[in-house]
């Protein structure tokens, strides 16, 4: 009981009932530990391992106030940074020295831990050792949890083998066509509940569910009969790939083949930079690549004819961002469409490139960014290029001056090759495949 560590701050009492025993019945006693129950329990106990970490000579990371990192040396020399990662009671330490840290909390500070030793499983997920071509490495699988998901699922519809399910939907399929009766209540109530342990799946690491799963969830409201014979196909294609998993490919992508272009934009965008956190932490360690693919399906929402976007980030050769969403706004053509996906996935690598500088990881250059519209990567590569559909003209600026201050250079990649394909899409089986083999494991 982590809770019982921190003191409560409020003065709270209780009169004593029988289960004190008659001697200590019908007292007063002063509650001085933060129970489980009281409103300010959580933030105490937060405070108090706060301060331990503090004592032990970690900060709170700017970037997310969760993350606590220290500056520390390898046997060889070369710096870096120790983490802890907290969430409430559990921790997830990153150190060469990680045994020393757990025997310092258990024997000067006494706290009581459990589960202590390599990680196996965190926030549901499966943590393990993976040889990535000789390399040791970590992975991340949500298996067990989908594999407790099934049972349920199958308990109120029967064994998921009725499906051929290569796919999480099949291809060209649109649920905002269908017409089928409207489900009944308690059948709402299991679409939301199979929504959300989908939703949570793709949080562990299924990155190509992100997309049917985005699709789908747009109808928690009001889903119909077909939607739901559509979440039954989705858990038989993940009965059939319960195994897949995200693994964190430590090494950095060769680009040298790319023609990248490196043109001089100051005559364009004299003032450009990429704002640098004055309060960011000395960078440490070896530095992270940072290659990202971005695609937007144009006017694929038959009813709204609103585009999807869809963004996936890697550091080195790790999936560490995926992002599918409709667009806000309705694009007459696939340019606009793709400018405003290409501009929403430079917003995220912004932040994404803030966050890691506020963790002190170094970074390798500038983000390797590809897009499959070549007219888009002409217009934000080319400094002389001229925009002609002047409605998209925050776009054109966002992206061109994120060029020009070097957050970021951009390639024409084919689409038969654009890894985002699978956040935008309902791919047919081999491109899916395709997708999937370069992303997960």
């Amino acid at each position: 009981n982590a809770y019982l560590n921190a003191p409560t701050k409020e003065k709270y009492y209780i009169i004593t009932g029988p289960e004190f025993g008659e001697l200590e019945r019908g007292k007063i006693a002063i509650i001085i530990r933060a129970l489980y129950g009281l409103k300010s329990s959580g933030a105490m106990w937060r405070t108090h391992f706060a301060a331990t970490l503090r004592d032990l000579g970690f900060k709170s990371s700017l970037a997310d106030p969760d993350v606590w990192m220290r500056p520390s040396k390898l046997p060889s020399g070369e710096e870096y940074y120790e983490y802890i990662l907290v969430y409430v009671d559990d921790l997830l330490i990153i150190s060469h020295r990680g045994n020393d840290i757990l025997d310092i909390l258990t024997t000067k500070y006494q706290y009581r831990l459990k589960d202590v030793g390599p990680p196996k499983r965190y926030l549901g997920a499966v943590v393990g050792r993976y040889d990535k071509h000789g390399t040791k490495t970590w992975f991340i699988s949500a298996k067990d949890y989908l594999q407790k998901a099934i049972p349920i699922v199958e308990e109120h519809y029967g064994t998921l083998n009725k499906f051929k399910a290569d796919t999480p939907l099949p291809t060209n399929y649109h649920p905002e066509d269908d017409q089928s009766p409207f489900l009944k209540d308690d059948e709402i109530s299991l679409y939301q509940s199979f929504i959300g342990t989908l939703r949570w799946a793709v949080e562990l690491g299924r990155i190509e569910l992100t997309f049917a799963v985005s699709l789908m969830s747009r109808f928690t409201t009001a889903p119909r009969t077909d939607h739901m014979q559509k979440l039954l196909h989705m858990f038989t294609y993940i009965k059939r790939h319960l195994d897949s998993k995200l693994v964190f490919d430590p090494f950095t992508r060769d680009w040298s083949h790319i023609p990248f272009l490196n043109h001089d934009w100051k005559d364009f965008y004299p003032d450009a930079y990429e704002p640098i956190p004055p309060n960011a932490p000395e960078p440490r360690g070896k530095a992270i690549q940072i290659n990202l693919f971005c695609d937007a399906a144009h006017a694929n929402d038959h009813v709204t004819r609103r585009s999807t976007t869809g963004v996936i980030i890697f550091l080195q050769g790790t999936p560490i961002l995926w992002y599918s969403k409709r667009q806000s706004t309705i694009e007459t053509s696939t340019f606009g469409s793709e400018f405003v996906a290409l501009k929403i996935a430079t917003e995220l690598l912004e932040g994404l490139r803030y966050r890691l500088r506020m963790m002190g990881i170094p970074l390798q250059g500038m983000c390797n960014t590809f897009c499959d519209n070549d007219s888009v990567v002409r217009n934000v590569t080319d400094p002389t290029s001229m925009l002609a559909k002047k409605h998209n003209a925050l776009a054109y600026h966002k992206v061109r001056e994120s060029v020009a201050a070097g957050t970021q250079r951009i390639h024409h990649e084919f689409g038969k090759f654009n890894l985002s394909d699978v956040l935008t899409k309902n791919l047919p089986v081999y491109k899916h495949k395709a997708c999937c083999a370069s992303i997960l494991h």
